[in-house]
């Protein structure tokens, strides 16, 4: 059974949207990216080197197959119509599969001109596959180099009712 403080992340976009006051808006999109991580050194641990998360770099699909915007850092979504988001975690859960970033449910806030993406409220991020920081190769030689690590996953997108 989950927990349910992430039952609103795992899949149950439209029913859980209901009950915030939102709907969903459109079609679901897919994003196909990179994560980008750092090799830095560790804050805890003095001597030691960890890959930091940097930022998103991807691209947003329609369920027909079309670019319809961007991922990058803040994190931002920004629409090809020019209207931006901006997002903030309000749930989290671990992936359905292995070896994958978690499925996140984000506030959104509109940070651009009027848009497809100016009234959106609420992203849920599911279906997430890669995308995790590596698991070896950061050193002190290696600090300050990057890893793109790709991803897939699928977003819905949410506004008020």
């Amino acid at each position: 059974m989950r927990e349910p403080a992430t039952a609103d992340v795992y899949g149950q976009g439209a029913r859980q949207a209901q009950t915030r006051g939102e709907r969903i808006a459109g079609d679901d999109r897919s994003r196909k990216g990179v994560q980008i991580y750092e090799c830095r050194v560790r804050k805890d641990q003095a001597g030691g080197y960890e890959w930091a998360f940097v930022a998103p770099d991807a691209d947003l699909f329609s369920a027909r197959g079309n670019r319809i915007g961007r991922h990058y850092a803040g994190p931002h979504w920004e629409s090809n119509d020019g209207s931006q988001i901006l997002g903030t975690v309000k749930e989290r859960a671990d992936a359905a599969v292995a070896d994958a970033i978690p499925w996140l449910l984000r506030a959104a806030t509109s940070v651009g001109s009027e848009g497809s993406f100016s009234k959106v409220t609420s992203i849920q991020r599911v279906n997430t596959v890669g995308g995790v920081a590596p698991e070896a190769g950061c050193s002190q030689a290696a600090a300050g180099t990057p890893a793109r690590i790709a991803y897939t996953a699928d977003y819905y997108f949410f506004t008020a009712k």
